[in-house]
């Protein structure tokens, strides 16, 4: 696929946004993640493929430069930039309500895609806000994947709402001949 310059720029944001933003909420040990702003507005705009892209290139360049752990995690931001894009171009960013909704749907498929990742290759831990959550549920007797599901769900859920809210005020407010510019945009909101 190939992307014309005005994606290519607007991917480029998104990941310095994504890295950022999600680096942040490593550091200060935040339960969220809100490192998925970038690829679900680069999937409102130019498309779940381009949203994928996104996704995938913020975790392999953030993996590379300062948190190996972001890399693993590749799969879950290609869920995430797919099911925006298509979500998208259902119409499911149209409104606030729709984009709520969105958002929980796309919390609840990156929490099965990243729960065998964190299960199987970090043992339940990978240094996240969740941690604490999951260390508790072990500790009272939650098998370790019911405990990384249910800390994982419930982040998941209020991160990936908080987070299509965000990409979707964003979206909003950019000025009609920006926004115009993206034939996949003026397609889903026709």
């Amino acid at each position: 696929m190939k992307f014309d310059t005005r994606t290519l720029v607007l991917m480029a944001i998104a990941i310095v946004i994504n890295i950022v933003v999600g680096q942040l909420a490593v550091w200060v040990k935040l339960p969220l993640y809100v490192d998925a702003v970038g690829t679900v507005l680069v999937a409102i705009l130019a498309g779940p493929i381009a949203g994928a892209v996104a996704g995938v290139l913020t975790n392999v360049i953030w993996g590379l430069v300062s948190d190996p752990v972001a890399m693993a995690f590749f799969p879950v931001s290609l869920v995430i930039g797919l099911l925006a894009g298509f979500l998208a171009k259902a119409g499911w960013f149209r409104t606030i309500g729709k984009t709520v909704v969105s958002g929980i749907v796309i919390g609840i498929i990156s929490t099965i895609v990243a729960v065998p990742i964190i299960v199987y290759m970090f043992g339940g831990v990978t240094g996240a806000g969740t941690d604490f959550a999951t260390a508790y549920m072990v500790a009272v007797g939650t098998e370790l994947i019911n405990s990384v599901a249910i800390a994982n769900l419930a982040t998941n859920l209020v991160d990936k709402i908080l987070t299509c809210v965000i990409a979707w005020i964003i979206v909003s407010r950019m000025p009609g001949r920006f926004t115009a510019s993206f034939p996949f945009y003026q397609k889903a909101n026709a």
